[in-house]
């Protein structure tokens, strides 16, 4: 079966480190060749609540796009995503590329458009990614980091996973 590269967006606004340590935990039994951006502290987009941390993580994958999809999902009410008491958000993973797909898969539209609106999608990508080519802009992704005018404030935190430091000074 072939491999598909896949790049996923990861970000959490209740115990932050815990639900993305088990996030990761969860995306490593079945991605290879993981590789993991540095983490950033971010304010909300789109909804009221505290800081969020953010992170983008790569690899390689056997699973269909809308099993993926599944498996994501999984991954999210396993850490609360969908409890009806929750406040905030636990865990979020969303696939922001799988290879070159575009269009519309079972309402999973791809590339995801937040890689071009949100600071904390554009620059861990472009920093995990630097020469990957967004397939609808056909610039590399550190060109449309150099270029964007997003306002929105990131900072780099502490992240440990696995003893991997996932900081960037």
């Amino acid at each position: 079966m072939s491999l598909s590269t896949v790049y996923l967006g990861l970000g959490s606004n209740i115990e932050r480190e815990r639900h993305l340590c088990a996030g990761l935990d969860a995306l490593a039994s079945f991605l290879g060749d993981m590789r993991c951006s540095a983490v950033f502290e971010s304010q909300a987009v789109g909804i009221k609540s505290g800081p969020f941390y953010n992170l983008v993580v790569t690899g390689q994958t056997d699973l269909p796009l809308l099993e993926l999809g599944r498996r994501l999902k999984l991954i999210e009410a396993e850490n609360g995503r969908y409890a009806p008491e929750r406040k905030g958000l636990p865990l979020d993973i969303d696939v922001l590329m799988y290879d070159d797909l575009r269009g519309s898969f079972d309402g999973l539209e791809l590339p995801r458009a937040e890689i071009l609106k949100n600071a904390f999608v554009l620059l861990p990508l472009s920093q995990i990614a630097p020469q990957l080519v967004h397939p609808g802009e056909g610039k590399r992704m550190a060109q449309l980091w150099q270029d964007a005018n997003i306002d929105q404030i990131l900072a780099p935190v502490p992240f440990e996973w696995r003893g991997l430091q996932l900081t960037r000074t």
